[in-house]
């Protein structure tokens, strides 16, 4: 089958119709994610093709629909649900941590909950209040649970491909932002593991590690670097939890300086154990203490301040700048 080129909402539907026509346990549950679509239009047309037994259009009640889900697993299907905006998931969050995340260890492996948590996340798209927020440090804190977040419509397809036929809990964040970029998806492809990380440029200077919505970000930030004559290595991480080590370690370990950039505030954020874990098993390594942009540590601005508060070009190539200058 030839490559075609798809945005990455384009790319989740198909993967949603693909999993719903190879496994009917597949259960598609979220506010109008049914007759409307979607807000995104990510679900379009897959109510028409499957009807509202599989995919179900809730009340606005997070708590419960991720209850039902876990409901729903226990007794055998796959429900992936559709939480609206980030800002609204945190009525479930009990569910997801206290239930979701822990019952597979409570009962000493006997029980499985196959449930994929999709959260459309992140900022720049102008909304308002709870419509921007960047949550994946507090799921990626919890034990039980994976989180990851594709960059492009091809890791969007397979990776909530390998999240849907996953026995465990993921919270799958998408980078709203990013609905309508497109990129190649091959549908005959391998993919890679569901949370190993990628090269999406090489480099030899310095690596930019970033997941979601900043891996464009800091490719673009790469190219303008290239163009001082520095070399600049883009990591795509893929997965917030768990990470993978490895590929930053053998990253750093060529070039000999981290930045890692995400939305989410810096302090306490995925950054930090990403900076703390390298420093210790790259010490010998670095020529630069590990650097991380992201946003600030207060409430989401309004929209017509969130250019300031999110991590843009200058601010990743500002962190280059410093840690070259060692």
């Amino acid at each position: 089958m030839a490559a075609e080129k798809l945005s990455i909402s384009k790319a989740i539907n198909a993967s949603l119709r693909t999993a719903l026509e190879n496994d009917p346990k597949v259960l598609i549950m979220g506010e109008d994610v049914g007759k409307l679509g979607g807000v995104f239009r990510v679900t379009d047309g897959l109510y028409k093709d499957f009807g509202e037994d599989r995919v179900i259009d809730t009340p606005l009640a997070e708590s419960g629909i991720v209850g039902t889900a876990i409901g729903l697993a226990l007794r055998g299907y796959r429900p992936v649900v559709e939480i609206q905006f980030d800002g609204f998931v945190f009525p479930a969050y009990d569910q997801i941590v206290t239930q979701l995340a822990k019952m597979h260890a409570r009962a000493l492996g006997k029980i499985k909950l196959p449930v994929v948590v999709r959260i459309p996340y992140g900022g720049a798209i102008g909304a308002v209040e709870h419509h921007s927020e960047s949550p994946e440090a507090l799921f990626a804190h919890v034990a039980g649970l994976k989180c990851v977040s594709p960059s492009n419509a091809s890791d969007a397809y397979w990776m909530l491909q390998q999240a849907i036929q996953s026995d465990d809990p993921v919270i799958f964040f998408e980078p709203k932002r990013r609905y309508h970029d497109k990129s190649e998806l091959d549908r005959s492809a391998v993919p890679a593991a569901l949370h190993a990380a990628r090269t999406a440029r090489a480099g030899t200077d310095l690596t930019l590690a970033a997941y979601g919505p900043m891996v464009k970000t800091c490719l673009e930030a790469a190219a303008a670097a290239e163009e001082e004559g520095k070399s600049i290595e883009v990591l795509d991480l893929r997965s917030m939890s768990p990470i993978d080590f490895d590929a930053i370690q053998a990253s750093v370990e060529k070039t000999g300086r981290l930045v890692v950039v995400h939305e989410a505030p810096v302090f306490l954020g995925t950054g930090s154990e990403i900076a703390a874990r390298i420093t210790e098993r790259c010490f010998y390594h670095l020529e630069a203490p590990v650097l991380r942009v992201g946003g600030y540590h207060a409430p989401y601005p309004p929209s017509r301040l969130e250019d300031e508060y999110l991590p843009g070009l200058d601010r990743v190539l500002d962190a280059v700048d410093r840690a070259l200058a060692y």
